[in-house]
């Protein structure tokens, strides 16, 4: 039998335990639950009739073109998004943590990284509706603060109607979500050098190693694990992508920047259609587990002790 002191012990984690974790079933976990089942019916959103029709909705989205150019969307911020996002970030957290000047006091960061490190981790503390609105309005072809740049250093014929050109639109887009991501990516990869004792950044350059063979061959190594976690946050932001798509383009001109989530938001709350937009939705959920599961496993590497 197990002692009073025990059974307290293990009431009181329990009192802890159960409230939030029947907080996360009822708002997290049965949403994706439900999810599933609305996926397998041709729920209208707003009506309490709905017939279950199986696998015609996951049919369906084979069969989609709209679907596929938005997935092929998706693709392409899978392919740029994260690798440009912590190529940046190493790069700029590197100078400020270490890209300084050795001198008696070993090796430090560029001068005023205090400085550089609040700039660019402000995008952080602005809201994604905030960063949307912004970047439509310098984007603007008339009243924007680009075009108005290149009119003022005489680059007139540069100046384009930046989100109304097919060519253009998923492009800047993609540049807002590099500006808004790399900033936290800096503060989080600085952290982590902190752990990296300066003994071996000296003898790197002792040894003769320049800033970038520095970066690739010590730095990367020691801080494989963070850059693996960072990865499969942006590999997430990169298949969802919906909120700054939403407020700057809303995947216009022509779905010429439209995502898999903000076709998701279409068919449900413009077309009615909330058994095929849980169908996007669980392909999507699909999506992202498999993208993360096969990083994960292709990069797993011995992990380096210092």
């Amino acid at each position: 039998m197990l002692s009073k002191d025990r059974r307290g012990k293990r009431l009181f984690i329990v009192s802890f335990l159960v409230p939030p974790l029947l907080l996360y079933g009822i708002f997290v976990v049965s949403p994706y639950a439900q999810a599933f089942q609305i996926a397998g019916t041709n729920w209208g959103g707003l009506s309490p009739d709905f017939e279950f029709v199986g696998l015609d909705n996951f049919q369906r989205l084979l069969g989609d073109n709209y679907f596929w150019n938005a997935l092929k969307h998706n693709g392409l911020l899978l392919l740029l998004l994260p690798v440009a996002t912590i190529v940046l970030g190493l790069f700029f957290a590197s100078m400020i943590s270490v890209g300084g000047r050795r001198d008696r006091a070993g090796v430090h960061g560029v001068r005023g990284a205090g400085v550089y490190r609040i700039v660019y981790f402000f995008p952080q503390v602005l809201s994604v509706a905030i960063i949307g609105v912004l970047w439509k309005e310098m984007y603007a072809p008339k009243s924007g603060l680009i075009n108005g740049a290149l009119r003022a250093v005489g680059l007139d014929s540069w100046a384009q109607p930046w989100l109304g050109d097919p060519r253009f639109a998923f492009w800047c887009v993609a540049l807002v979500l590099l500006w808004s991501n790399v900033g936290f990516y800096v503060v989080l990869f600085s952290a982590a050098m902190q752990s990296i004792p300066r003994d071996i950044y000296e003898a790197a350059l002792l040894d003769g190693a320049n800033r970038v063979t520095t970066l690739v061959r010590v730095t990367v190594p020691l801080l494989w694990d963070t850059i693996q976690v960072a990865w499969v946050y942006l590999a997430i932001l990169a298949i969802d992508g919906f909120a700054v798509v939403q407020i700057i383009t809303e995947g216009g001109p022509g779905f010429s920047s439209d995502v898999v989530g903000l076709r998701l938001y279409d068919t449900a709350f413009k077309d009615a259609q909330f058994g095929y937009a849980s169908a996007i939705g669980v392909a999507m959920f699909f999506l992202t587990l498999t993208v993360a599961a096969m990083f994960l496993r292709v990069t797993r590497r011995d992990r380096v002790e210092l």
